[in-house]
């Protein structure tokens, strides 16, 4: 369901609740601000590795849906590799669409 996914994160960045891009992703993981990470499923650099680690250790879920490219238009900006949701209510619901909240490997 990664199309319903896509729309949530555009809700949520109308609303103000998306913080994009890496660094500031990863600022919001650091202050716990964050309460789900999407990351882009062709993000294969090592600083969205590197991210992924951070919320792990954060306790933070992510998931992964669509490409760069679908990930930046549903948030009205151009390629991202990855975002956090900052408000609790949106995250629950993009984590069900996405599932586990965590790539299988």
């Amino acid at each position: 369901m990664p199309g319903k996914a896509l729309s949530l994160l555009g809700i949520a960045q109308k609303a103000g609740k998306v913080e994009s891009g890496t660094f500031l992703t990863e600022k919001a993981v650091k202050g716990r601000r964050a309460f789900i990470v999407v990351f882009a499923e062709d993000a294969v650099s090592g600083t969205a590795r590197d991210l992924q680690n951070k919320c792990d250790f954060y306790h933070i879920p992510y998931g992964f849906c669509g490409t760069k490219e679908e990930l930046g238009h549903a948030i009205g900006k151009q390629e991202r590799t990855c975002c956090a949701v900052t408000d609790q209510g949106l995250a629950d619901q993009i984590r069900k669409l996405l599932g586990s909240g965590k790539k299988e490997e």
